[in-house]
C-alpha cells in the first residue's frame, strides 16, 4: 500500500497511520498552504520503493555517505546515523562523525565514493558534475540544499526521513523543533521601535540581509536588520566601519568565534567601534560557528542563544 503525500513543515502534509503529527491553526484540517516552502512530492509506503522529489530508492539505503555536514546532523538526529559509512570533511557533530571516513567535500573523488559502494550519496550542492558522474555509475544521489526558511528546514528533515526508512523519527523530529523554536520566540517581548543587530559572517565584515535564512531567524524576534537595503539586490553584502558606526547596532552577533577567533574584545578594539551601543552595553553575542551555518536540528540552540541575548539586552534598557 503506497500513500502519495507531500512530506515537509513538521509533518502537516503527512498522513501515515504510525504517525502522530502536530500541526497549527490549520493542522486539524491538514489544509495548509504549501508556499511557506519546497516540500519534495514522496511515496510513503509501508516498505520501499520510496520517491523523493526525481530520486527513487528501491530499498532502504545501509551505506550512506554525507557530503552535508547539516545532512549529517539530520541522519543521526533521525536514528539514520548507525548507517553512515563516510561524511565530508566539515562534518564535525555529532561525535560518532569523529570515526568515520572523511571525504573533501570541495572537490569531491567521484573513484573514493565509488569504492566505497554507497547506496545513498548526500550532497548539498554539486561541485562540478558531481550528480552526473554518480548518476552514470548508478549511484543514488539526494541533494539536500541550502533552505531559505524554517518550514524549508522542518521539510528536509522529513525528506531525509522518508529516503532513510526513518520517517516516523524525522516528523517526530521537525514536530518538536517546530514546537520549541514557537515556544522560545513567543516568550520574548517584541519592540516599537525594534531593536537593531548586525550579523557578522566574518571581520572584514560581510553579513546578512533579512532575506536570508538567518535573518529570517531573527525577525522571530522582531528585530531589524542594519544590512537590509544597503545594497540593493545582495543578501550577502560587506558593510563598510562607517556604514556600521553609522547604524549603531542595538546588539552584535558573532558568527566567526571559531574560524576567525572574533569576541566582544576584538570587536571592540576596531577602529570607530568602541563607541557603539552593541559595545557600550556589553550585547556582543559570540555563536558556535558551525550552529548558525546549519539549518538541522540543533537550530533550536541557535534560537534559544538568540532568544537569551534579545532578553538580556531588553533587561538593560
Amino acid at each position: 500500500m503506497k500513500l502519495s503525500r507531500l512530506v515537509g513543515f513538521a509533518g502537516l502534509f503527512l498522513l501515515v497511520p504510525t504517525v502522530v503529527a502536530c500541526g497549527d491553526s490549520e493542522g486539524d484540517t491538514g489544509e495548509v498552504d504549501t508556499s511557506v516552502a519546497e516540500v519534495a512530492e514522496t511515496t510513503v509506503a509501508e516498505e520501499f520503493p520510496v520517491t523523493v522529489g526525481d530520486l527513487t530508492l528501491e530499498a532502504e539505503p545501509q551505506r550512506i555517505i554525507s557530503m552535508s555536514a547539516t545532512a549529517t546532523e539530520m541522519l543521526f538526529a533521525i536514528g539514520a546515523g548507525d548507517r553512515v559509512i563516510a561524511v565530508d570533511n566539515f562534518s564535525n557533530h555529532p561525535a560518532e562523525t569523529t570515526s568515520l571516513e572523511k571525504l573533501d567535500a570541495y572537490e569531491p573523488n567521484v573513484e573514493a565514493i565509488s569504492a566505497l559502494d554507497p547506496e545513498l550519496v548526500i550532497i548539498s550542492y554539486d561541485p562540478g558534475n558531481l550528480v552526473e558522474q554518480l548518476t552514470t555509475l548508478s549511484i543514488p544521489v539526494f541533494t539536500a540544499g541550502a533552505v531559505g526558511d524554517l518550514a524549508g528546514a522542518y521539510a528536509q528533515i522529513e525528506q531525509l526521513g522518508a529516503l532513510t526508512g526513518q520517517l516516523a523519527e524525522a516528523v517526530q523530529l521537525s514536530s518538536a523543533m517546530q514546537a520549541d523554536i514557537e515556544e522560545i520566540a513567543a516568550g520574548v517581548t517584541k519592540m516599537d521601535p525594534p531593536l537593531t543587530y548586525f550579523y557578522e559572517l566574518d571581520p572584514t565584515p560581510y553579513t546578512v540581509t533579512s532575506n536570508t535564512f538567518i535573518g529570517g531567524v531573527m525577525a522571530l524576534f522582531g528585530l531589524s536588520n542594519i544590512a537590509d537595503g544597503v545594497e540593493e539586490g545582495n543578501d550577502y553584502p560587506q558593510l563598510s566601519a562607517e556604514v556600521i558606526v553609522e547604524k549603531n547596532p542595538d546588539i552584535i552577533f558573532l558568527a566567526d568565534t571559531k574560524c576567525c577567533a572574533q569576541s566582544a574584545e576584538t570587536v571592540a578594539a576596531r577602529d570607530g567601534w568602541g563607541d557603539l551601543k552593541a559595545v557600550a552595553t556589553g550585547s556582543i553575542v559570540p555563536l558556535d560557528d558551525d550552529i548558525a551555518s546549519r539549518w538541522g536540528p540543533r537550530l533550536v540552540d541557535l534560537v534559544r542563544t538568540i532568544a537569551e541575548a534579545v532578553s538580556t539586552v531588553l533587561a538593560k534598557s
